[in-house]
């Protein structure tokens, strides 16, 4: 129910910050004649309320026409000139507006702004044909936070992960994915989740004293409402229909924007981003870079940075960096991406609940990408770069085979899993992957760590797993066909070398594999696991090559001896990795931190991002001695044991991937200009070169083919044990 306020004809007693009043004064007795003049209506008849520069020419009471105003007004400089933004120009000046507890840095037009309260406008700001912009003195922006006598039910949290909450976070400013995950899967340690709390309430205001801010600059025109909104500077907002309890991140090199029909509650939105045509925001953190527009819906999610959604619906999802989603119909709802992902039209991913509450979730590595009209029960997860095609997929999915393909059969059958197939049948794809993220990333200051390189300790220790998975399967196999030296293996140790040594003396044996695991009641049917076996090793062993690699280039030296002493000397070993975010971080170095938060050495986000940092730097070293510790694994002995024969075969073997890598890359991008299917819609093949290019044209495969001679040439190099 509205609350009436009578106003007498007395002066109104106003509390100005102090700080607002520094080189300002009151209005003289002839500026207060002009302002009345000019139809200016104030709620204290002697115009004490109204404070202007004391600089001699810089207020002009001329520009203030048509207001009315109550509490106080504060503003600078005001002076005839224009804004101009695009193809608006405007007066300077206050005109036509309702203005309350204001203060106006200087230089801005305020105009059609029907009601103004308790906001502090930035220089060169344009607020034009706005409806309501309030602020109420508690609050937040879009944080997590609790101001002085406020209950806990009105803290904002983002149930990321699952739709029960139970893994929903508190957003604030500075949030990136690597806090939201290891905040939303680490939920058996109470002690660090309460931590977690007040690491994001650490030296946060909480008096009643809270004001709406405006950045300089920034733009805001043809918008109904924007109550409790921290508007950053550069930004552009037109058209919206409501902003309310958020943070618009943005300035002069990463602007954002907001258009037409959007409503954003309850979030922040993150530098360089954009959110057009009827979206929709309700608790969310949306990171930098990212697009959200045509309709989509984002609730109780976040979004990772260099990422865009369209036409769909996003529940209760952590995205890390890098995901697309663009089409009507599908829809994403209790997960966690890992980011890279493509979710592809008709993707029902989600609400198909297999219990008595809406507690169930999937997860899914970098690289996820499901087919055209996909739907999965949850709980499914998935390894990094599957591939998942078209199919409806009636049974909880544990796929643990890296850079696979993954059909269904049918109800009431097993799936089909090719582990490897990226790499066997669309190596274009899987070469390009990194310097097309990197292309794409827009970010000035990259605060998230992104991994965008395939071929990362979070895919081989994937592919390590999957090779011992295979091998153990072979076993199986080998006693079900009744090989003698199978069945009459005295231990599983034993067992397990027999199947190894049989993939390996019998490199072109075709068989398949059944996994149970794999998917619920029918499980799963291995293809070409053989194949699979052989590529897993053969990209284990050009990681590490690659990585020594890198690490000569940078300190300029060879792996001879000495210099395996002080890697394995100076460096841990880390065998265990965690995508953080988009940050791959050995996970004995969360823990790490998870201590240093506990016992509180850690006490703010700022010092969590330091933490990040410091691994990022350290990130090549711990690679380094992983990569010596997968070859040693490979070959089974300590590398200050190999021969020089042994790294001969070393290189030999890595020449061999990176050629095959580059043809295969010709040869899967080739199809797109031989294959026959591919023609039938173009008149000649002038036409179809007019409109898809020449393959010869491709700067991506220029570059490739550059890259591996080098490569090749110095990984000959690198190597010498003398």
């Amino acid at each position: 129910m509205p609350v009436l306020k009578v106003y007498n004809n007395t002066s109104i007693e106003t509390s100005v910050p102090e700080e607002l009043l520094l080189g300002k004064r009151h209005l003289t007795d002839k500026e207060i004649s002009v302002l009345k003049a000019q139809n200016n209506f104030n709620s204290d008849e002697s115009w004490q309320n109204v404070y202007v520069p004391e600089k001699e020419g810089e207020f002009s009471p001329y520009l203030i026409r048509n207001c009315s105003i109550r509490g106080f007004l504060v503003t600078g400089r005001l002076v005839k000139a224009s804004l101009q933004f695009h193809d608006l120009c405007l007066e300077t000046g206050f005109y036509r507006s309702n203005l309350e507890n204001v203060f106006v840095e200087g230089d801005c037009v305020i105009r059609n702004v029907h009601y103004l309260s308790n906001y502090r406008i930035g220089r060169q700001c344009i607020l034009f044909n706005i409806q309501e912009m309030s602020c109420t003195n508690h609050a937040k922006f879009g944080n997590g936070l609790l101001k002085n006598g406020e209950p806990e039910t009105n803290r904002v949290w983002v149930g990321v992960g699952n739709e029960n909450d139970n893994r929903a976070v508190l957003p604030f400013e500075k949030m990136i994915p690597a806090d939201a995950f290891i905040w939303s899967r680490y939920r058996e340690d109470r002690e660090l989740q309460k931590r977690f709390i007040e690491l994001t309430e650490y030296n946060q205001p909480v008096t009643l004293d809270t004001y709406g801010i405006v950045e300089h600059d920034a733009v805001i025109k043809n918008t109904a409402i924007l109550k409790d909104a921290k508007i950053g500077a550069h930004s552009y907002i037109k058209g919206a229909l409501k902003l309310k309890n958020i943070t618009v991140l943005s300035n002069e090199d990463e602007p954002s924007q907001i258009g037409e029909g959007v409503e954003l509650v309850n979030g922040i939105m993150g530098y360089g981003s954009k959110v057009f045509y009827q979206a929709v925001g309700v608790r969310f953190v949306i990171g930098r870079n990212c697009q959200l527009k045509y309709g989509a819906r984002l609730l109780n999610s976040v979004l990772g940075d260099n990422s865009n959604i369209s036409c769909c619906e996003v529940l209760n999802n952590l995205i890390f960096p890098f995901h697309e989603q663009h089409h009507n119909s599908s829809f994403l709802i209790a997960s966690t991406l890992c980011g890279q992902s493509n979710i592809a039209s008709g993707a029902t991913i989600g609400s198909n609940h297999n219990s008595r509450s809406p507690d169930g979730e999937m997860f899914a590595g970098r690289g996820f990408w499901p087919g055209l009209c996909s739907d999965f029960k949850h709980n499914s997860k998935f390894a990094s770069f599957t591939l998942v095609s078209k199919g409806s997929f009636q049974h909880e999915l544990n796929v643990t085979y890296p850079f696979s393909l993954v059909a269904s059969n049918g109800e009431g059958k097993c799936i089909t899993i090719i582990p490897a197939y990226w790499f066997l049948y669309n190596m274009y794809a899987i070469t390009r992957n990194k310097s097309k993220f990197l292309k794409r990333d827009k970010r000035v200051v990259k605060l998230q760590h992104i991994e965008t390189d395939p071929l990362a300790p979070d895919t081989i220790q994937e592919m390590v797993e999957s090779l011992k998975r295979i091998i153990i399967l072979t076993g199986e196999y080998l006693c079900e066909k009744g090989f003698e030296k199978a069945v009459n293996a005295s231990s599983s140790d034993e067992l397990y070398k027999i199947a190894k040594d049989y993939l390996h003396q019998n490199p072109d044996a075709e068989f398949k594999l059944f996994d149970r695991s794999c998917q619920k009641k029918y499980g799963a049917e291995i293809h070409k696991p053989v194949r699979a076996y052989k590529t897993y090793r053969k990209f284990i062993k050009y990681f590490a090559c690659s990585v020594l690699l890198e690490y000569c280039h940078l300190f300029n030296v060879k792996i001879d001896r000495e210099e395996l002493k002080i890697i394995v000397r100076q460096f841990p070993l880390y065998e265990k990795w965690v995508n953080a975010g988009g940050q791959i971080i050995p996970e004995q170095k969360l823990y790490e931190l998870f201590d240093l938060i506990k016992n509180r050495k850690i006490n703010s986000w700022d010092e969590v991002h330091d933490f990040y940092d410091k691994c990022q730097k350290n990130y090549l070293m711990y690679k380094v001695t992983y990569s010596i510790h997968l070859l040693e694994s490979l070959y089974c002995r300590k590398i200050r044991d190999f021969s020089q024969e042994i790294f001969d075969d070393i290189i030999s073997d890595v020449t061999a991937v990176s050629n095959e890598m580059l043809k295969e890359a010709f040869s899967s991008r080739e199809k797109d200009y031989v294959d026959e299917f591919r023609k039938i819609t173009f008149r000649n093949d002038e036409e179809m070169k007019a409109v898809i290019g020449n393959i010869e044209d491709n700067s991506f495969l220029s570059e490739m083919k550059e890259s591996t001679q080098k490569f090749n040439q110095d990984i000959k190099e690198i190597f010498d044990i003398s």
